[in-house]
């Protein structure tokens, strides 16, 4: 009686469930993955960019103050126009902020365009761009070549 209550106890049979993950489909899922990601890179080349290009607008302004970034940090502004004046050079930023004012108290419509070269500093443009707007000139813009 107790051999047959010890065989019961075992389940009868003798064979054991193998609890694994078959892994082929896996394998062949990353080998796949592996060879796009290996031929994608060579297909584009991420050193060159191209950068938009800025249209004109359909009409530019006829009489405006133009401000003119140099990549020395040179700044020079003026009014281009009816009544041109040629451009003065001002020696740091605060003088020509200076002369903004004074240009916008005596043409208070005439809008702000600031052409900065490209190898100027964006933070030059972004401050005067800020100050101009401080000031009040709603309409201030970049002049693109």
């Amino acid at each position: 009686m107790a051999s047959s209550f010890s065989s019961s106890m075992r389940g009868g049979r003798g064979r054991k469930f193998k609890s694994e993950i078959n892994v082929v489909p896996y394998i062949d899922v990353m080998l796949v993955l592996l060879i796009i990601f290996m031929v994608m890179p060579s297909a584009t080349d991420p050193s060159i960019v191209d950068l938009p290009n800025a249209e004109k607008s359909t009409k530019p302004p006829s009489d405006y103050v133009q401000i003119v970034i140099k990549p020395n940090g040179a700044l020079s502004i003026g009014v281009k126009g009816k009544g041109e004046d040629a451009p003065e050079t001002a020696p740091n930023r605060d003088a020509l902020v200076k002369k903004l004012r004074t240009l916008h108290e005596s043409h208070p419509d005439y809008p702000v365009l600031i052409a900065g070269d490209k190898e100027s500093k964006y933070d030059d443009v972004i401050q005067l761009i800020s100050e101009a707007k401080k000031m009040g000139i709603n309409r201030v813009g970049l002049s693109t070549k």
